[in-house]
């Protein structure tokens, strides 16, 4: 699949069932403001992607006109629990270039599952993507958005009642749409 084409999914999803749901308050106006930038690695190993995720960094360090980045990869990660252990290596780099507590990264994959829930679990397609991503979010902005919304603490909350209500089958259904 060609990276436009990637990329059209993505938006596609972050459009349709990220905002549409309002699963993220946030998002719609990044969205509309297109202060979303979608990156598609052609990585194929974790060492590659980890390249890629520090080359993203840095470019968020020089370009303070990026608020907000998708790194999507579609050849590597496959496995949720491979993906889910590779978040640690994340957190490891965003430690070691002195990162943490600047940037946060925010997780999406077509398999995700919260820790104690089932796979098919209604609240585990809050994190659910067509491919797996990496948000790169600048911690900043976020505290931002908190601090302009009230009571930001209940979004999880509020998600995981509007994901159950719906049920997973819908979901699933909603998700495939954005392909």
């Amino acid at each position: 699949m060609q990276q436009h084409e990637i990329v059209r999914l993505v938006r596609r999803w972050l459009e349709k069932f990220v905002v549409e749901l309002n699963l993220c308050p946030f998002a719609k106006r990044e969205l509309i403001n297109d202060r979303v930038k979608f990156v598609v690695s052609d990585a194929i190993t974790e060492e590659q992607l980890l390249a890629d995720l520090q080359y993203e960094l840095s470019r968020f360090q020089e370009d303070r006109e990026i608020e907000t980045t998708l790194l999507i990869h579609p050849q590597v990660l496959q496995s949720f629990d491979d993906y889910n252990q590779f978040l640690d290596i994340v957190d490891a780099l965003l430690d070691e270039e002195g990162f943490l507590g600047v940037y946060q990264i925010a997780s999406f994959h077509p398999q995700y599952r919260f820790a104690e829930t089932e796979f098919g679990d209604a609240e585990n397609y809050s994190n659910r993507s067509p491919f797996p991503i990496l948000h790169l979010l600048r911690e900043s902005s976020v505290e931002r958005e908190i601090a302009r919304h009230q009571d930001t603490s209940l979004i999880p909350e509020r998600n995981i009642k509007l994901l159950r209500k719906m049920g997973s089958a819908k979901l699933q259904m909603l998700l495939q749409q954005t392909d």
